[in-house]
């Protein structure tokens, strides 16, 4: 379903009235329209904070692009901004300039004490009305979890408020603000994820922090279709945000297996069938449904190496009103079935080496919601599960999850108007997301070159004004 209000307030007439009125006025995304877009044009200016790790990587990131990158220069405070590489001329801070950034980078990782927070002032004070519409802003921070002293991990715990905050005054130009903490020498990881964050396949992403560990120096991979040689599960992927799923998956280059009810088989065919792909029909409700899934990969592909869990229900009814049979098949399709899945499948060796396990989440797993302790609770645990299994995978597999906000699917569109609507405004960008939103980052934890990220949950909501 089309969201009108926003199409509306984009014309002249429309525009005036809501500015009269006092109403949002959203600005439409920019998402990618094509594989071999580059991910940032335009102009960069990059910064950076007194003992700076990340900038020479961050330069060099960015000076592959086609963008004209710059670095800042003008206060003591930034000086270690001129190590961002040969390729970046220097911007004076001070100069009254009418220059427009696609996106505004920002190196924190050497900020110790809150003292050195004053660097975030001296760069983002002079520049964040210089920030593009549809432009990005990403910061680069030490993982708090890393610091010895209590001071450097408030220096770098502060950076997520910042961050945050920064979203929610940007949105209005649908541009868009996240964190990146990198674990101490782990800045060869950062690739795939600053690229992913400055492009617009984060389009309705922001106020997010994404935690980067240590990893085998990631692989080459081909920017158009990093995928390639990669199989694919894919459950609940018969429509909606499932089939958008299977499409970019595909669309990368990794051969897809499509999972969903025996009743959605015919349009789970039409999925698998425009992507020359596999279609298994399977409640995974069932106790026998991981064997079945597991002897399906074995015989048809002789392993997996993304699993992506995304078939969900919702059962709603006030805890005093809810049916037992209710509770029961919201948290075995949300929570326990993805368990044993994933069970099976290690246990049988099918998960191949380097791979990747994605499960949707939600933001009712991290605020609540009213008439939805079933889901509420399913889609907590399932943070749970991914934050603990992080720590226990080995051989290179990762683990992560999308918690998404309000998305455009058939079952949004036969919410009640006033609560269509509410949930598509109350967000910093003040509308709705769209399928290929969550599409796009899973596709960006299924990258190879994403080996560091993992044990991260982040919302796919536009920075939804409920939750954190």
């Amino acid at each position: 379903m089309s969201d009108l209000y926003l199409k509306l307030v984009n014309t002249p007439v429309g525009k005036t009235a809501a500015q009269s009125l006092g109403l949002p006025s959203p600005i439409p995304l920019k998402r990618l329209k094509r594989v071999d877009q580059p991910f940032i044009e335009g102009n960069i200016l990059i910064a950076a904070g007194s003992g700076a790790k990340a900038v020479p990587t961050l330069g060099a990131i960015l000076g592959a692009s086609p963008a004209n990158l710059f670095h800042a220069t003008g206060s003591d405070t930034l000086e270690e901004s001129s190590k961002a590489g040969n390729k970046a001329r220097s911007f004076d801070l001070s100069r009254e300039a009418d220059s427009q950034f696609s996106a505004l980078v920002f190196d924190a990782t050497g900020l110790k004490n809150p003292q050195e927070l004053r660097a975030l002032y001296d760069f983002f004070h002079p520049t964040i009305r210089k920030l593009a519409t549809n432009g990005r802003i990403l910061v680069i921070g030490q993982d708090p979890h890393s610091c010895r002293k209590a001071s450097h991990a408030a220096a770098q715990q502060a950076l997520e408020g910042f961050v945050r905050a920064m979203g929610k005054e940007i949105g209005k130009k649908g541009s868009t603000a996240n964190l990146i903490w990198i674990a101490p020498n782990a800045e060869n990881q950062l690739d795939s994820s600053v690229r992913f964050f400055l492009s617009p396949r984060s389009a309705y992403i922001s106020g997010q922090t994404v935690r980067i560990g240590k990893a085998e120096s990631a692989k080459a991979t081909n920017p158009v279709a990093p995928l390639t040689g990669k199989v694919a599960l894919v459950t609940g992927a018969s429509r909606g945000i499932g089939a958008s799923i299977a499409e970019t998956l595909a669309r990368d280059g990794a051969t897809v297996i499509g999972l969903d009810i025996p009743s959605a088989m015919e349009e789970l065919q039409k999925v698998t069938g425009a992507l020359k792909g596999k279609a298994l029909a399977c409640d995974i409700t069932d106790k026998n449904a991981p064997k079945l899934i597991a002897d399906f990969i074995e015989k048809e592909s002789g392993g997996v190496d993304l699993v992506v869990h995304n078939a969900g229900i919702t059962r709603d009814k006030t805890l005093g009103n809810m049916p037992e049979h209710f509770w029961d098949m919201t948290i075995a399709v949300n929570l326990t079935a993805e368990e044993l899945i994933d069970e099976e499948l290690m246990h049988r060796n099918l998960l191949k080496d380097n791979g990747r396990i994605v499960c949707i989440s939600s933001i009712s797993g991290i605020a609540g919601n009213f008439g939805q302790t079933n889901y509420s609770c399913a889609k907590s645990g399932v943070i749970g599960y991914v934050e603990a299994m992080a720590k226990q995978l080995k051989n290179g597999i990762t683990i992560n999850a999308i918690a998404p906000g309000f998305i455009e699917t058939q079952m949004t569109a036969a919410m009640p108007f006033t609560i269509r609507e509410a949930g598509r405004r109350m967000n910093s960008l003040s509308q709705g997301g769209l399928p290929i939103d969550v599409a796009e980052a899973i596709a960006w934890y299924c990258n190879p070159a994403s080996a560091g990220v993992t044990g991260n949950v982040v919302r796919v909501c536009g920075q939804s004004l409920i939750g954190k």
